[in-house]
């Protein structure tokens, strides 16, 4: 027992700092792992959101200029010498002690009073509370827009980390399989099978693939701090992607290729629209201009007047009133506005027809890419096949005294190119399938 309880927290400690080191080890992000986070932190999603929050504080602001508007108010004056009037002279009758002047006002005065308005009609209320509310649906079609480019920037800043994560790994087996053949070369030589140039070829490779792996190791770095950017990320906490370049998903669906363009799925084609039918609301609104307004308001007051606050009097006035502004000619001011409205929608949907002919374009364009792209990734993925095969039989000649280094030297540059080529297809090829997600509206 002596011995177990020392060594049962040793264990007890030892497991605790396991779990330590795991609660801090770096977070890994797959692409949608990373675009999850994008959404949450970014300021660009952000400040979306808070227009909408805006847009929905506007609607309440317009409608309550159409409900009834209460005031109260309160007035205090005291008057350190009271004004005076002077009195006519007919006003004595030839008393010579009759007053020469009189005061319409005693010393202190005190009125409290409640005011009430109200709008009865006016066009342009209705039409303003109809574009409030419009306004609010094209921020949140502005949320979704951008949502989708904070995506397209995480997917094109995500990719890089994983081309270049992935070409890391390809480059560390090619440089342990080259160290190997290395000291299989050098034991060679060491007992007199090879000649000395044999070594120095391998050992030249070698050097050139070391000097390789820290241009891309730098190139990572670089791409890695890229996306905490786009993501928004703490610079000084550590950051690991987690999907598979070669495992990721490079096919698309058959209507992806073939279907007709689906303009309403682009953010940007409803967005115009809702810009058009907001246009379409402020040419009501001009059109309001021409109706008349009108309003109706009442009010009450109490005021007391006195020298002091005891043997003064109170005096109330209540008042009630409707008003009404008819519109009747302005020297064409409001024709004017109305048809500069007209005006502007007309540029709107001229820019509407703009935006469907370059998604047209872009589609047709991002689909024969796709169909370039995916073509090459089969031609490099048949040439690694080549190249590998072609590389493990000069290995093999090479060991048996068959071939010589040159073959084997040759053969290793043809692999590293093939590698090389068949990574930049993959890449290719995935930007060039959101490619053409992203023209589709997906």
């Amino acid at each position: 027992m002596k011995f177990f309880t020392p060594f049962l927290l040793l264990l007890v400690s030892s497991i605790g700092l396991i779990a330590q080191e795991e609660a801090t080890e770096a977070p890994v992000y797959s692409l949608r792992d990373a675009v999850d986070y994008a959404f949450l932190n970014s300021n660009t999603i952000r400040n979306a959101r808070v227009d909408i929050l805006d847009a929905e504080q506007n609607v309440r602001e317009r409608l309550s200029t159409g409900l009834p508007q209460i005031n109260g108010s309160l007035d205090f004056l005291h008057y350190l010498k009271v004004p005076v009037l002077p009195l006519p002279e007919a006003f004595a009758q030839g008393d010579p002690d009759a007053p020469t002047s009189i005061a319409f006002q005693l010393k202190n005065s005190f009125t409290s009073g409640i005011s009430v308005s109200s709008m009865i009609f006016d066009g342009s209320y209705f039409v303003g509370l109809r574009a409030a509310r419009a306004s609010r649906d094209y921020f949140n079609l502005q949320l979704e827009n951008t949502q989708r480019q904070v995506r397209t920037q995480v997917t094109r800043s995500y990719f890089p980390v994983l081309l270049l994560s992935t070409n890391l790994e390809i480059i560390d087996r090619n440089i342990e399989n080259l160290e190997k053949l290395l000291r299989e070369t050098q034991a060679q030589y060491d007992a007199g099978f090879v000649e000395q140039l044999d070594v120095d070829r391998l050992r030249l490779s070698l050097n050139n693939l070391m000097s390789s792996r820290s241009d891309v190791e730098q190139q990572r770095d670089n791409a890695l701090r890229s996306l905490k950017f786009t993501l928004n990320y703490p610079e000084g906490q550590e950051l690991r992607v987690s999907d598979d370049l070669a495992q990721l998903e490079f096919e698309v669906d058959a209507a992806a290729l073939t279907s007709d363009v689906p303009y309403q799925q682009r953010s940007e084609i409803r967005l115009l629209d809702q810009t058009i039918a907001l246009q379409d609301l402020n040419i009501d609104l001009q059109k309001a201009a021409y109706l008349p307004r009108l309003d109706a308001s009442a009010a009450a007051q109490y005021q007391y007047q006195g020298n002091n606050f005891t043997d003064g009097f109170w005096a109330p006035t209540v008042v009630v009133g409707v008003s009404a502004v008819i519109p009747i000619y302005d020297f064409g001011g409001r024709s004017a506005r109305l048809q500069r409205a007209r005006l502007d929608k007309e540029k709107v949907v001229n820019q509407r027809d703009d935006v469907a002919r370059s998604i047209d374009l872009e589609v047709r364009n991002a689909r024969g890419t796709f169909n370039t792209a995916r073509q090459r990734m089969q031609v490099t993925r048949e040439n690694l096949d080549l190249a590998q095969r072609i590389y493990d039989t000069t290995q093999i000649k090479y060991r048996e005294g068959v071939g010589s280094s040159i073959e084997t030297v040759q053969a290793e540059q043809q692999l590293y190119e093939a590698q090389a080529n068949y990574l930049n297809a993959l890449y290719d090829t995935l930007v060039a399938k959101e490619d053409l997600y992203l023209a589709l509206g997906r």
